[in-house]
């Protein structure tokens, strides 16, 4: 009982603080990462190891960098979803006060940006257009889950399955992949690819696994070059400098140097929204999923014959 007592001392400033020293690696830097003196962030690392009843920090001498110990990092893993919820908290206040009259702040990448977000604003905005749309850009969706988890994004376009987090998932659509080629190829498939390297990216989550079943299946991919810009990809191979394989929405079927083969066996990437399951969401928020699943069912209607370009 005493123990749990304890506990209850643990203050968000002392999570914090475990926090940036974990980060910085020096108490010095720490404090001036979060604006305190150093012997705050002493102090308060001291007070969370007293509530805790294990020492959480390693202290060196000579200025090393300081590293956490075992508990340290048990209790730090706790800390960052504390801190992420109290994020997600100060998001919530912040809808409220303004009404969601303001802005809808929406997680994306490239494709989704190119072929999904531009029909999806055209259907939303006539109902909505008092809220204005961010979106956020990254080059693969695990950074968009975390920006969803802290409350840096209220939806965000992701792929599935979900990582372990608060998480509550709309599925959208299934997007196959392709063998994107040149035009005048004459490789139809990943039996005929030879010795012709492969043009691939760096993050991709749905890649990597696509990757893993050509291992799988005896083709061992050599990369002749790596990016995260689709267009960067689909003018090398355009160029001759090797196939890709990539997602039927992330290839520009109006490009006249490039044609895409199909994949049977390679299984779809899987698109969704999601959002954090214990937010606050507006209705503009919910209006934007419906809207973005309408949107993805024309898309999914239409990929046979993009697929086949």
């Amino acid at each position: 009982m005493a123990e749990h007592q304890s506990w209850l001392g643990i203050e968000l400033r002392h999570l914090a603080a475990l926090e940036a020293v974990a980060r910085e690696g020096s108490f010095r830097r720490a404090a001036k990462s979060l604006g305190y003196v150093q012997s705050a962030i002493s102090g308060q690392i001291a007070a969370l190891e007293r509530a805790v009843g294990r020492r959480l920090v390693e202290r060196t001498r000579g200025g090393g960098r300081i590293e956490l110990t075992e508990a340290g990092r048990l209790v730090l893993q706790h800390s960052d979803a504390i801190l992420a919820r109290l994020h997600a908290a100060q998001a919530d206040v912040a809808a409220l006060a303004s009404g969601q009259a303001g802005e809808l702040r929406v997680g994306i990448t490239q494709s989704v940006g190119v072929r999904i977000l531009p029909a999806l604003m055209r259907r939303f905005t006539p109902d909505w257009p008092d809220v204005r749309l961010r979106p956020t850009e990254a080059a693969s969706d695990l950074p968009l889950y975390e920006a969803v988890e802290r409350g840096d994004v209220d939806l965000s376009f992701v792929e599935l399955p979900t990582p372990p987090g608060p998480f509550e998932a709309f599925e959208l659509m299934a997007d196959p992949f392709v063998l994107v080629v040149r035009r005048d190829s004459r490789v139809s498939g990943l039996e005929d690819l030879g010795d012709l390297p492969l043009i691939g990216h760096t993050e991709c989550r749905g890649l990597a696994r696509v990757e893993a079943q050509l291992r799988a299946r005896g083709v061992d991919p050599e990369f002749a070059f790596r990016s995260d810009v689709n267009a960067t990809i689909q003018a090398l191979v355009g160029a001759g400098v090797g196939a890709a394989v990539l997602p039927v929405l992330a290839v520009d079927p109006a490009d006249k140097l490039t044609a895409m083969r199909d994949l049977p066996g390679i299984p779809p990437r899987v698109l969704a929204v999601v959002r954090h399951r214990d937010r606050y969401h507006s209705a503009a928020a919910q209006a934007f999923v419906e809207a973005a699943q309408a949107v993805c069912a024309g898309l999914s209607n239409d990929l046979p014959r993009l697929a086949a370009v």
